[in-house]
């Protein structure tokens, strides 16, 4: 399933229409949830979410309206099981954005933290910054997925690297692009691996991409403790949504 967490009704049209046009394209069901809601507001919560989703057109085959803190996330994810995973930001605050980073730590989703801000979704065109560590070659299936079933575009951008560790990583997500003849090309960035993320939202700019895919940090050193991890900086300065893609070994696969 493909599940909205939303805060503000009003302002989630676009991240609902987005994420329910990409579950009908993934083939997959569509959910949208509220936390943190008071006991005393959850019937009429509840039925606005409804009344909503009724006048953008919108039908869901999931919706709850719950108490629950953002602490069950995971739990939640997990039992309903949840494949893909969009929150929506109405404040682009920066401990608003590190409550939700803390919390999605512990997903083995995909993840993407969607600020208000951003225009409807487009996923014709996406960027995938390729780094020198492992981990980077999960981003493989999820390229493939964005590129098997909504027809997307991939640039893999390749980190300026005087190893070869970053190369590598991009001819082995190419191996995966190229077993489902795939549309894609690389591109060499101007960053090295450590900055190659910021190349990224740089070349957003410049460039007609819709999505960013990214991988969250492996582990916060004091640095990312006090002034905020990688992934925290990228998405408040990237135009387009980031996926997060948490480094594990276990992740679950959006397609077969």
């Amino acid at each position: 399933m493909i599940s909205v967490l939303i805060q503000n009704i009003s302002t989630a049209s676009s991240l609902i229409r987005g994420a329910h046009d990409l579950a009908g394209k993934l083939g997959k069901q569509f959910g949208v949830m509220m936390l943190e809601v008071p006991e005393s507001k959850i019937n009429t919560r509840n039925v606005t979410l409804k009344m909503h989703l009724s006048d953008i057109q919108i039908n869901s085959d999931y919706l709850a309206v719950r108490s629950s803190g953002v602490s069950e996330l995971k739990d939640i994810c997990e039992t309903e099981e949840v494949s893909f995973l969009f929150i929506q930001l109405p404040k682009q605050e920066t401990r608003v954005i590190k409550k939700y980073l803390n919390v999605c730590r512990e997903l083995r989703i995909p993840y993407v933290l969607h600020k208000d801000s951003f225009v409807e979704m487009d996923f014709s065109s996406i960027l995938v910054p390729v780094n020198f560590l492992t981990e980077e070659i999960e981003k493989a299936q999820f390229a493939a997925a964005f590129g098997r079933f909504c027809n997307s575009a991939i640039t893999l951008l390749q980190a300026k690297d005087y190893g070869s560790k970053a190369a590598t990583n991009v001819d082995k997500i190419s191996s995966v692009l190229d077993k489902f003849d795939l549309q894609y090309q690389v591109e060499k960035g101007k960053k090295d691996s450590f900055k190659i993320e910021f190349d990224a939202v740089s070349y957003v700019r410049q460039h007609s991409y819709g999505l960013i895919i990214a991988s969250a940090s492996r582990e916060y050193g004091l640095d990312d403790i006090v002034f905020g991890p990688k992934e925290l900086h990228l998405i408040k300065k990237s135009p387009v949504p980031v996926m997060l893609i948490n480094p594990r070994g276990d992740l679950y696969v959006l397609c077969d």
